[in-house]
């Protein structure tokens, strides 16, 4: 596919690729699966590496030219990754605690990015079987399986109480201090990338994440919320950029769903200090 082509025309079989993999998650989700661990301690189990696999060569056949990176291939160097201006952007399974802890909240994560932005995304939740996806221009959408598309649109923030989201696995001093200078708000728990698609869905306000994540749990979502009028963003209002830098950390940063909505004036100064921040 050549570079600066209509992005759109790959989201109906990126689409099916998500759901082939959200297909291989579920086969060892619904048995007595094993976990391993990781060097971070975080859950590695079959289904990630079975989703993976799927992922890949569904890619492969579709653009045998463009690179994918994962966590997988993260051993890719810089000076080698520098030089793509067009890449596929996945995680196979965004949500392992979640997947471990069986309430879900997971899902398969497919982002084209070019030029460091996301151009197109595609979440899928397997349990749910419901697609977020979206690409550059044409608007952000949710789909049930067997069922019509509907469109996504951010709410506008009317002042209130605020509806926050916050992380089920990884809650922290960080948010709580936000919450205290928020004042009226309500909590919303959620896990992995589904966070930014409540946001996208018109299902909450902001969602402030001040700890570490890898730039392929984020970038996805951030087309489908973009698309939905929103915004992902550091603490300077900047849309996060990818493979713009030697680490594949993200800093810390906000989802807003509306562009007048300030939130970044919560930030603690507690955060702000916090070198992750600025990654």
């Amino acid at each position: 596919m050549p570079r600066g082509s209509d992005p759109g025309a790959l989201l109906a079989p990126v689409m099916e690729i998500a759901v082939e993999a959200g297909e291989q998650i579920l086969a060892v989700y619904n048995t007595a699966f094993v976990v391993e661990h990781k060097e971070d301690c975080s859950p590695l189990t079959e289904a990630d590496l079975a989703s993976h696999k799927t992922i890949l060569q569904g890619l492969a056949t579709l653009t045998p030219g463009i690179p994918v990176l994962s966590e997988e291939s993260k051993e890719i160097s810089f000076a080698e990754r520098h030089t793509w201006q067009r890449y596929w952007l996945v995680d196979p399974l965004d949500g392992t605690r979640e997947f471990v802890k069986r309430n879900g909240e997971f899902t398969v994560n497919i982002a084209l990015i070019e030029d460091h932005q996301p151009v197109l995304g595609v979440v899928y939740v397997p349990v749910m079987k419901v697609l977020y996806y979206a690409s550059r221009g044409q608007g952000a959408y949710q789909k049930e399986t067997d069922r019509a598309s509907t469109p996504l649109k951010v709410r506008p923030w009317r002042g209130g109480t605020a509806r926050v989201v916050g992380s089920r696995s990884h809650a922290g001093e960080h948010l709580k201090a936000f919450l205290d200078k928020v004042g009226d708000y309500e909590l919303v728990s959620m896990g992995s990338s589904l966070k930014i698609c409540l946001v996208a869905e018109g299902k909450a306000d902001v969602y402030p994440r001040f700890g570490l994540t890898s730039e392929w749990d984020t970038a996805a979502a951030q087309c489908v919320v973009e698309e939905a009028g929103g915004m992902l963003v550091d603490f300077s209002r900047a849309p996060l950029r990818y493979n713009a830098k030697e680490s594949l950390l993200n800093p810390y940063f906000l989802v807003i769903a509306d562009p007048a909505g300030h939130w970044e004036q919560f930030i603690p100064e507690s955060v702000k200090s916090d070198s992750n921040s600025g990654n």
